[in-house]
Protein backbone atom coordinates (compact mmCIF):
# COMPACT_ATOMS: atom_id res chain seq x y z
CA UNK A 1 0.00 0.00 0.00
CA UNK A 2 1.40 3.38 -1.00
CA UNK A 3 2.14 5.80 1.79
CA UNK A 4 3.96 9.14 1.46
CA UNK A 5 5.56 8.00 -1.79
CA UNK A 6 6.20 11.54 -3.04
CA UNK A 7 8.69 14.15 -1.92
CA UNK A 8 9.38 17.74 -3.00
CA UNK A 9 12.24 16.84 -5.35
CA UNK A 10 10.36 13.92 -6.95
CA UNK A 11 7.22 16.01 -7.42
CA UNK A 12 9.25 18.68 -9.17
CA UNK A 13 10.85 16.20 -11.55
CA UNK A 14 7.62 14.41 -12.51
CA UNK A 15 6.18 15.06 -15.95
CA UNK A 16 2.51 15.54 -16.89
CA UNK A 17 0.19 12.96 -15.33
CA UNK A 18 -1.45 11.69 -12.13
CA UNK A 19 0.78 10.44 -9.31
CA UNK A 20 -0.28 8.76 -6.06
CA UNK A 21 1.17 9.75 -2.70
CA UNK A 22 -0.90 7.23 -0.77
CA UNK A 23 -4.17 6.94 1.15
CA UNK A 24 -6.12 8.48 -1.74
CA UNK A 25 -3.93 11.58 -2.15
CA UNK A 26 -2.94 12.30 -5.76
CA UNK A 27 -0.89 14.94 -7.49
CA UNK A 28 -2.31 15.90 -10.90
CA UNK A 29 0.35 17.70 -12.96
CA UNK A 30 -0.75 19.57 -16.07
CA UNK A 31 2.84 20.60 -16.84
CA UNK A 32 6.27 20.54 -15.20
CA UNK A 33 5.63 23.67 -13.14
CA UNK A 34 1.97 23.44 -12.14
CA UNK A 35 -0.51 20.94 -10.79
CA UNK A 36 -3.13 20.33 -8.12
CA UNK A 37 -3.74 18.01 -5.19
CA UNK A 38 -6.75 15.70 -5.32
CA UNK A 39 -8.01 13.49 -2.50
CA UNK A 40 -10.17 10.50 -3.39
CA UNK A 41 -12.69 9.59 -0.73
CA UNK A 42 -15.71 7.39 -0.23
CA UNK A 43 -18.37 9.54 1.46
CA UNK A 44 -21.61 7.87 2.52
CA UNK A 45 -20.95 5.05 0.07
CA UNK A 46 -20.17 7.35 -2.87
CA UNK A 47 -16.78 8.00 -4.40
CA UNK A 48 -15.85 11.67 -4.31
CA UNK A 49 -12.86 13.75 -5.35
CA UNK A 50 -11.85 16.70 -3.21
CA UNK A 51 -9.44 19.39 -4.36
CA UNK A 52 -6.81 20.31 -1.77
CA UNK A 53 -5.14 23.20 -3.56
CA UNK A 54 -2.62 23.98 -6.24
CA UNK A 55 0.86 22.54 -6.38
CA UNK A 56 3.50 23.85 -5.65
CA UNK A 57 1.63 26.61 -3.72
CA UNK A 58 0.39 23.86 -1.39
CA UNK A 59 3.36 21.76 -0.33
CA UNK A 60 3.30 17.99 0.09
CA UNK A 61 3.28 18.33 3.86
CA UNK A 62 0.32 20.74 3.81
CA UNK A 63 -1.57 18.55 1.33
CA UNK A 64 -1.10 15.56 3.65
CA UNK A 65 -2.40 17.59 6.59
CA UNK A 66 -5.48 18.63 4.67
CA UNK A 67 -6.02 15.04 3.51
CA UNK A 68 -5.73 13.74 7.08
CA UNK A 69 -8.29 16.27 8.29
CA UNK A 70 -10.72 15.28 5.51
CA UNK A 71 -10.31 11.56 6.25
CA UNK A 72 -11.04 12.22 9.93
CA UNK A 73 -14.27 14.02 8.95
CA UNK A 74 -15.29 10.97 6.90
CA UNK A 75 -14.66 8.75 9.93
CA UNK A 76 -16.88 11.12 11.92
CA UNK A 77 -19.63 10.52 9.33
CA UNK A 78 -19.27 14.00 7.84
CA UNK A 79 -18.89 15.05 4.21
CA UNK A 80 -15.64 17.05 4.13
CA UNK A 81 -16.57 18.68 0.81
CA UNK A 82 -19.88 19.91 2.22
CA UNK A 83 -18.22 21.02 5.46
CA UNK A 84 -15.72 23.06 3.51
CA UNK A 85 -18.51 24.68 1.52
CA UNK A 86 -20.12 25.87 4.73
CA UNK A 87 -17.01 27.72 5.87
CA UNK A 88 -15.11 28.57 2.70
CA UNK A 89 -15.41 31.75 0.60
CA UNK A 90 -17.65 33.83 2.81
CA UNK A 91 -17.01 37.04 0.91
CA UNK A 92 -20.24 38.40 -0.56
CA UNK A 93 -18.66 39.10 -3.93
CA UNK A 94 -18.02 35.37 -4.42
CA UNK A 95 -21.53 34.16 -3.63
CA UNK A 96 -23.18 32.47 -6.61
CA UNK A 97 -26.26 34.73 -6.48
CA UNK A 98 -24.04 37.82 -6.68
CA UNK A 99 -21.98 36.45 -9.56
CA UNK A 100 -25.22 35.60 -11.38
CA UNK A 101 -26.44 39.18 -10.85
CA UNK A 102 -23.18 40.62 -12.22
CA UNK A 103 -23.22 38.21 -15.17
CA UNK A 104 -26.83 39.14 -15.96
CA UNK A 105 -25.96 42.83 -15.87
CA UNK A 106 -23.12 42.24 -18.32
CA UNK A 107 -25.43 40.22 -20.62
CA UNK A 108 -28.16 42.87 -20.77
CA UNK A 109 -26.50 44.71 -23.65
CA UNK A 110 -26.96 41.71 -25.96
CA UNK A 111 -30.45 40.79 -24.71
CA UNK A 112 -33.05 42.72 -26.68
CA UNK A 113 -35.71 44.30 -24.51
CA UNK A 114 -36.66 44.07 -20.85
CA UNK A 115 -38.74 40.93 -21.44
CA UNK A 116 -35.78 38.99 -22.88
CA UNK A 117 -33.61 40.19 -20.02
CA UNK A 118 -36.09 38.82 -17.49
CA UNK A 119 -36.44 35.56 -19.43
CA UNK A 120 -32.67 35.00 -19.35
CA UNK A 121 -32.59 35.27 -15.56
CA UNK A 122 -35.84 33.39 -14.89
CA UNK A 123 -34.53 29.75 -14.96
CA UNK A 124 -31.76 30.67 -12.51
CA UNK A 125 -34.14 32.60 -10.25
CA UNK A 126 -36.51 29.63 -10.02
CA UNK A 127 -34.20 26.61 -9.94
CA UNK A 128 -30.71 27.74 -8.89
CA UNK A 129 -30.67 30.82 -6.66
CA UNK A 130 -33.10 29.48 -4.01
CA UNK A 131 -30.95 26.34 -3.56
CA UNK A 132 -27.40 27.49 -4.30
CA UNK A 133 -27.50 31.29 -4.17
CA UNK A 134 -25.58 31.56 -0.87
CA UNK A 135 -22.94 29.04 -1.94
CA UNK A 136 -19.49 30.23 -2.98
CA UNK A 137 -19.21 30.07 -6.76
CA UNK A 138 -15.78 28.45 -6.36
CA UNK A 139 -17.50 25.51 -4.69
CA UNK A 140 -19.80 24.74 -7.60
CA UNK A 141 -18.96 21.33 -9.06
CA UNK A 142 -20.74 18.72 -11.18
CA UNK A 143 -22.47 17.19 -8.15
CA UNK A 144 -23.98 20.52 -7.16
CA UNK A 145 -25.17 21.23 -10.70
CA UNK A 146 -26.60 17.71 -10.94
CA UNK A 147 -28.55 18.17 -7.70
CA UNK A 148 -30.31 21.20 -9.21
CA UNK A 149 -31.05 19.57 -12.55
CA UNK A 150 -32.10 16.13 -11.29
CA UNK A 151 -35.77 17.05 -10.63
CA UNK A 152 -36.27 18.67 -14.05
CA UNK A 153 -33.86 16.79 -16.32
CA UNK A 154 -36.56 14.51 -17.76
CA UNK A 155 -39.75 16.32 -16.73
CA UNK A 156 -38.81 19.78 -18.03
CA UNK A 157 -36.00 19.21 -20.55
CA UNK A 158 -36.19 22.67 -22.14
CA UNK A 159 -35.99 24.38 -18.75
CA UNK A 160 -33.10 22.10 -17.77
CA UNK A 161 -31.27 23.05 -20.96
CA UNK A 162 -31.67 26.74 -20.16
CA UNK A 163 -30.49 26.27 -16.57
CA UNK A 164 -27.38 24.44 -17.75
CA UNK A 165 -26.69 27.05 -20.41
CA UNK A 166 -27.01 29.95 -17.94
CA UNK A 167 -24.89 28.17 -15.33
CA UNK A 168 -22.15 27.59 -17.90
CA UNK A 169 -22.19 31.27 -18.88
CA UNK A 170 -22.09 32.29 -15.21
CA UNK A 171 -19.07 30.08 -14.50
CA UNK A 172 -17.25 31.52 -17.50
CA UNK A 173 -18.01 35.01 -16.21
CA UNK A 174 -16.68 34.01 -12.77
CA UNK A 175 -13.48 32.74 -14.38
CA UNK A 176 -13.13 36.07 -16.19
CA UNK A 177 -13.34 37.75 -12.78
CA UNK A 178 -10.32 35.70 -11.75
CA UNK A 179 -12.21 33.30 -9.48
CA UNK A 180 -11.06 29.69 -9.21
CA UNK A 181 -14.06 27.87 -10.68
CA UNK A 182 -14.57 24.56 -12.45
CA UNK A 183 -15.42 25.49 -16.04
CA UNK A 184 -16.31 21.87 -16.82
CA UNK A 185 -18.88 21.54 -14.02
CA UNK A 186 -21.87 21.65 -16.38
CA UNK A 187 -20.43 19.22 -18.93
CA UNK A 188 -19.52 16.79 -16.13
CA UNK A 189 -23.04 17.16 -14.71
CA UNK A 190 -24.46 16.33 -18.13
CA UNK A 191 -22.45 13.10 -18.14
CA UNK A 192 -23.74 12.22 -14.66
CA UNK A 193 -27.36 12.96 -15.59
CA UNK A 194 -27.29 10.80 -18.70
CA UNK A 195 -29.37 10.98 -21.85
CA UNK A 196 -32.81 12.53 -21.59
CA UNK A 197 -35.99 10.76 -22.65
CA UNK A 198 -37.08 13.71 -24.71
CA UNK A 199 -38.20 14.16 -28.26
CA UNK A 200 -38.27 17.78 -29.42
CA UNK A 201 -41.69 18.99 -30.48
CA UNK A 202 -42.35 21.63 -33.12
CA UNK A 203 -44.83 24.45 -32.66
CA UNK A 204 -48.06 23.17 -34.26
CA UNK A 205 -49.07 24.96 -37.43
CA UNK A 206 -51.96 24.92 -39.87
CA UNK A 207 -51.35 23.29 -43.26
CA UNK A 208 -51.04 26.22 -45.63
CA UNK A 209 -54.08 25.06 -47.63
CA UNK A 210 -56.22 25.65 -44.51
CA UNK A 211 -54.89 29.12 -43.72
CA UNK A 212 -57.16 31.06 -46.17
CA UNK A 213 -60.29 29.67 -44.46
CA UNK A 214 -58.87 30.63 -41.07
CA UNK A 215 -58.03 34.10 -42.38
CA UNK A 216 -61.57 34.57 -43.72
CA UNK A 217 -62.92 33.59 -40.30
CA UNK A 218 -60.73 36.26 -38.71
CA UNK A 219 -62.19 38.86 -41.07
CA UNK A 220 -65.62 38.23 -39.56
CA UNK A 221 -64.40 39.04 -36.04
CA UNK A 222 -64.17 42.56 -34.67
CA UNK A 223 -61.36 42.61 -32.12
CA UNK A 224 -57.79 43.83 -31.84
CA UNK A 225 -56.62 40.26 -31.28
CA UNK A 226 -58.06 39.18 -34.63
CA UNK A 227 -56.59 42.22 -36.40
CA UNK A 228 -53.21 41.38 -34.86
CA UNK A 229 -53.52 37.77 -36.02
CA UNK A 230 -54.39 38.90 -39.55
CA UNK A 231 -51.35 41.18 -39.59
CA UNK A 232 -49.18 38.40 -38.17
CA UNK A 233 -50.24 35.99 -40.93
CA UNK A 234 -49.91 38.55 -43.72
CA UNK A 235 -46.38 39.59 -42.69
CA UNK A 236 -45.08 36.16 -41.53
CA UNK A 237 -43.51 37.88 -38.54
CA UNK A 238 -43.17 36.87 -34.89
CA UNK A 239 -45.85 37.45 -32.25
CA UNK A 240 -43.65 39.74 -30.17
CA UNK A 241 -42.88 41.88 -33.20
CA UNK A 242 -46.59 42.28 -33.96
CA UNK A 243 -47.65 42.93 -30.38
CA UNK A 244 -45.13 45.75 -30.02
CA UNK A 245 -45.70 47.20 -33.51
CA UNK A 246 -46.14 50.98 -33.55
CA UNK A 247 -47.65 53.33 -36.11
CA UNK A 248 -44.44 55.36 -36.42
CA UNK A 249 -42.66 52.20 -37.66
CA UNK A 250 -44.87 52.22 -40.77
CA UNK A 251 -43.38 54.25 -43.61
CA UNK A 252 -45.58 54.22 -46.70
CA UNK A 253 -45.92 50.49 -47.53
CA UNK A 254 -42.95 49.29 -45.44
CA UNK A 255 -42.89 48.27 -41.79
CA UNK A 256 -39.44 48.99 -40.36
CA UNK A 257 -38.59 46.84 -37.35
CA UNK A 258 -35.77 48.38 -35.28
CA UNK A 259 -32.78 46.15 -34.34
CA UNK A 260 -33.74 45.92 -30.68
CA UNK A 261 -37.01 44.21 -31.62
CA UNK A 262 -35.69 41.62 -34.07
CA UNK A 263 -34.25 38.22 -33.23
CA UNK A 264 -31.16 38.86 -35.34
CA UNK A 265 -30.48 42.29 -33.82
CA UNK A 266 -30.56 43.78 -37.33
CA UNK A 267 -33.12 46.23 -38.73
CA UNK A 268 -35.73 44.33 -40.74
CA UNK A 269 -37.89 45.94 -43.44
CA UNK A 270 -41.19 44.18 -44.03
CA UNK A 271 -42.97 44.99 -47.32
CA UNK A 272 -46.71 45.43 -46.71
CA UNK A 273 -49.29 44.09 -49.12
CA UNK A 274 -52.47 45.97 -49.84
CA UNK A 275 -54.33 43.67 -47.43
CA UNK A 276 -51.78 44.38 -44.67
CA UNK A 277 -52.24 48.13 -45.20
CA UNK A 278 -55.98 47.59 -44.96
CA UNK A 279 -55.52 45.90 -41.56
CA UNK A 280 -53.43 48.87 -40.38
CA UNK A 281 -56.18 51.22 -41.54
CA UNK A 282 -58.77 49.26 -39.57
CA UNK A 283 -56.55 49.29 -36.47
CA UNK A 284 -55.98 53.05 -36.70
CA UNK A 285 -59.72 53.73 -36.60
CA UNK A 286 -59.99 51.74 -33.37
CA UNK A 287 -57.42 53.64 -31.28
CA UNK A 288 -55.25 56.73 -31.06
CA UNK A 289 -52.40 55.03 -29.18
CA UNK A 290 -48.87 54.47 -30.50
CA UNK A 291 -49.33 50.69 -30.81
CA UNK A 292 -51.12 49.15 -33.74
CA UNK A 293 -52.97 46.57 -31.65
CA UNK A 294 -53.43 47.69 -28.02
CA UNK A 295 -55.87 46.25 -25.51
CA UNK A 296 -59.05 48.06 -24.50
CA UNK A 297 -57.16 49.41 -21.49
CA UNK A 298 -54.57 50.98 -23.75
CA UNK A 299 -51.81 48.50 -22.96
CA UNK A 300 -49.68 46.32 -25.23
CA UNK A 301 -51.46 43.17 -26.34
CA UNK A 302 -50.71 40.20 -24.08
CA UNK A 303 -48.29 37.60 -25.40
CA UNK A 304 -51.02 35.00 -24.79
CA UNK A 305 -53.91 36.85 -26.42
CA UNK A 306 -53.54 35.38 -29.91
CA UNK A 307 -52.82 31.87 -28.61
CA UNK A 308 -55.84 31.98 -26.31
CA UNK A 309 -58.07 33.03 -29.20
CA UNK A 310 -56.93 30.06 -31.27
CA UNK A 311 -57.50 27.69 -28.36
CA UNK A 312 -61.03 29.01 -27.87
CA UNK A 313 -61.68 28.43 -31.56
CA UNK A 314 -60.56 24.79 -31.09
CA UNK A 315 -57.35 25.07 -33.11
CA UNK A 316 -54.29 23.09 -32.04
CA UNK A 317 -52.05 25.33 -34.17
CA UNK A 318 -50.38 28.34 -32.57
CA UNK A 319 -49.72 31.86 -33.95
CA UNK A 320 -45.99 31.28 -34.41
CA UNK A 321 -46.85 28.29 -36.61
CA UNK A 322 -48.10 30.58 -39.39
CA UNK A 323 -44.45 31.31 -40.21
CA UNK A 324 -44.09 27.62 -41.00
CA UNK A 325 -47.32 27.69 -43.02
CA UNK A 326 -46.00 30.62 -45.06
CA UNK A 327 -42.60 28.99 -45.60
CA UNK A 328 -44.16 25.72 -46.79
CA UNK A 329 -46.50 27.59 -49.13
CA UNK A 330 -43.61 29.61 -50.57
CA UNK A 331 -41.60 26.42 -51.10
CA UNK A 332 -44.41 24.47 -52.78
CA UNK A 333 -46.36 27.15 -54.64
CA UNK A 334 -43.83 29.79 -55.77
CA UNK A 335 -40.58 30.08 -57.68
CA UNK A 336 -39.02 32.41 -55.10
CA UNK A 337 -35.35 31.70 -54.39
CA UNK A 338 -34.15 30.42 -51.01
CA UNK A 339 -32.64 33.76 -49.94
CA UNK A 340 -35.91 35.62 -50.61
CA UNK A 341 -37.96 33.11 -48.64
CA UNK A 342 -35.60 33.10 -45.67
CA UNK A 343 -35.19 36.89 -45.61
CA UNK A 344 -38.99 37.21 -45.64
CA UNK A 345 -38.98 35.38 -42.31
CA UNK A 346 -36.39 37.75 -40.88
CA UNK A 347 -33.68 35.09 -40.81
CA UNK A 348 -30.02 35.99 -41.16
CA UNK A 349 -28.97 34.56 -44.53
CA UNK A 350 -25.38 33.48 -45.13
CA UNK A 351 -22.28 33.88 -42.99
CA UNK A 352 -21.13 37.17 -41.51
CA UNK A 353 -18.63 37.56 -44.36
CA UNK A 354 -21.28 36.83 -47.00
CA UNK A 355 -23.66 39.36 -45.45
CA UNK A 356 -20.93 42.01 -45.43
CA UNK A 357 -20.80 41.76 -49.24
CA UNK A 358 -24.50 41.06 -49.88
CA UNK A 359 -26.05 44.18 -48.39
CA UNK A 360 -29.38 44.03 -50.22
CA UNK A 361 -32.38 42.90 -48.19
CA UNK A 362 -34.15 41.78 -51.40
CA UNK A 363 -37.03 44.13 -50.67
CA UNK A 364 -38.60 44.13 -54.14
CA UNK A 365 -38.45 40.35 -54.47
CA UNK A 366 -39.99 40.01 -51.04
CA UNK A 367 -42.66 42.58 -51.89
CA UNK A 368 -43.85 40.42 -54.79
CA UNK A 369 -43.77 37.28 -52.62
CA UNK A 370 -45.78 38.86 -49.81
CA UNK A 371 -48.34 40.25 -52.26
CA UNK A 372 -48.79 36.75 -53.70
CA UNK A 373 -49.22 35.40 -50.16
CA UNK A 374 -51.94 38.00 -49.49
CA UNK A 375 -53.73 37.03 -52.73
CA UNK A 376 -53.57 33.40 -51.66
CA UNK A 377 -55.06 34.21 -48.24
CA UNK A 378 -57.87 36.40 -49.55
CA UNK A 379 -58.72 34.29 -52.59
Amino acid sequence: MLYNSLNAMKAKQLDVGKFADGQGLWLHKRNKQHGKWILRLVVHGKRREMGLGRWPDVSIAEARERAAKARKQVRDDLDPIEERRKTKYTYTRNMLKDVIAKCHEAKKAELKGERNQKQWLSPLSVHVIPKLGDMAVESIDQHVVKSVLDPIWHKKPEVARKVMNRMNITLKYAAALGLDVDLQATSKARALLGKRDHKPTHIPSLPYAEVPAFYRMLCTKNSMTCLALRFLILTATRTGEVRMAQFDEIQDDIWILPPERTKTGIEHRVPLSGEALNVISLASTENNLPWLFPTRKGKVLSDMAMSMFMRKEKYEARPHGFRSSFRTWAENETDADWETKETSLGHAVGSTVERSYQRSDLLEKRRALMQNWAHFLTG
